[in-house]
């Protein structure tokens, strides 16, 4: 038996407003792109065509997780990041578009020289891989004290034709050499304030990921200090950053005698990227 799409979009949409569930019909329709190759433009040039029984109930059985507030990435196990494909799971922090900015940053920084750059806290290695798809010359070192997001790392590496090395590593234990570019997007969430995350969040995403530490800052302090022994003379350091810890993120560059310190806002006009000079 085939269902009307529109009569299966109309349903299902409901559903998911119903769980309170933001943008439920892009939902809906990402889904049934995913698992049917329905796609909208083509739905609104045949409004009578329908959906097979088969497919239909794999959408529904997408739509129970989506009410449970799993991500969308993590149901269909992708996302796109920079024009890129990148697997994702429970095991990494699903790519967000405020890190593209991080990434168009360090990209415009070290174009088709040659630089060897160390990403650390990769999790599912957006930021190394899209640096070395989008460059040449590199020498990319991606590291994370997950196997699990290394893991997921490693296939996207492949996924992308890409050629990064990965180290399992708590920060700079098992880290060797010196790099001109350290990039980092470090749990950066106050412990306090992960409860008040969307239930997405805080329930799907690895806390690993997420918590920064009482203050938010223990991964900043923790390899702003250590990186000036693995950077090169000029070397540059980059972060993303908290709308609300440019100051603070500022003052530790500072402290540890970095100069050249920019702070870059995002779409919002919120703070999210911060890079400064060894001194």
């Amino acid at each position: 038996m085939e269902i009307l799409v529109r009569d299966f979009v109309k349903e299902n949409t409901d559903k998911l407003d119903a769980a309170g569930i933001s943008d439920a019909s892009v939902d809906i329709w990402l889904l049934l792109e995913y698992f049917t190759d329905i796609k909208k433009s083509e739905y609104f040039a045949n409004q009578n065509m329908q959906i097979g029984k088969v497919h239909a109930k794999q959408v529904e059985e997408a739509v129970k997780k989506r009410i449970n507030h799993i991500p969308l990435q993590q149901i269909i196990g992708q996302t796109q990041f920079m024009g890129l494909t990148f697997k994702v799971n429970e095991n990494v922090l699903i790519p967000r578009f405020d890190t593209e900015i991080l990434v168009d940053e360090v990209v415009k920084y070290v174009g088709d020289d040659f630089f060897k750059v160390l990403d650390m806290c990769t999790g599912s290695g957006c930021i190394a891989i899209t640096i070395s798809y989008m460059c040449d010359n590199l020498a990319v070192t991606a590291s994370d004290i997950s196997k699990d997001a290394l893991d997921v790392a490693k296939e996207n590496n492949t996924l992308n034709q890409t050629d990064v090395t990965f180290v399992e590593s708590d920060l700079f234990e098992k880290i060797e050499g010196k790099f001109d570019v350290i990039v980092s997007n470090p749990p950066y969430i106050r412990t306090k304030d992960i409860e008040s995350l969307d239930e997405e969040v805080k329930m799907h995403d690895p806390h690993l990921a997420l918590d920064g530490g009482e203050s938010g800052l223990d991964f900043y302090q923790t390899i702003i200090t250590q990186a000036k022994d693995y950077l090169n003379e000029n070397g540059m350091i980059f972060f993303e950053i908290g709308f609300d810890q440019a100051e603070e993120v500022s003052n530790i560059l500072k402290e540890n005698g970095y100069k050249n310190i920019v702070v870059k806002k995002d779409l919002a006009m919120n703070d999210r990227v911060i890079y400064a000079k060894k001194g």
